[in-house]
């Protein structure tokens, strides 16, 4: 995402309307699009501030409202998979989900582990069956 125009530009841009020019004559001027303009002067009408408004997600999901209930449920049971959590959150409380929502969500709660504590990949012993890597 953009960053916001800086608050002196805006300022300069709302003062220039309010001396009578033309929203589009301020666009030429400032060299930004008359829809800049025309939200900044609609910004400042309605809240009287031209701080640009939060960028990004506010961070609350429909997943938020659990996170106790999921703290409460690897505290019972540390071993589950992802995807009996998320069966487990449509059944009980009606939420439904993809799995890798579930584990952004659980990275995001500081609950997500590696079963190998160095996350480095497992060696298979010599000769075991099944794939192995090969260096």
């Amino acid at each position: 995402m953009g960053k916001p125009h800086p608050i002196e530009l805006r300022e300069r841009v709302v003062g220039y309307v309010e001396a009578g020019h033309s929203h589009r004559q301020a666009a030429r001027v400032f060299s930004v699009s008359p829809r800049f303009v025309n939200d900044m002067v609609n910004l400042k009408r309605e809240s009287g501030s031209l701080a640009p408004k939060r960028q990004g997600n506010p961070g609350c999901g429909k997943l938020s409202a659990y996170a106790d209930w999921v703290r409460g449920r690897l505290a019972e049971e540390g071993d589950v998979t992802l995807n009996a959590l998320r069966l487990e959150l449509q059944e009980l409380h009606g939420v439904k989900v993809h799995t890798g929502s579930v584990g952004a969500w659980l990275h995001r709660l500081g609950l997500s582990h590696k079963k190998n504590p160095g996350g480095q990949r497992t060696w298979a012993p010599q000769g075991a069956q099944g794939p192995h890597l090969v260096v």
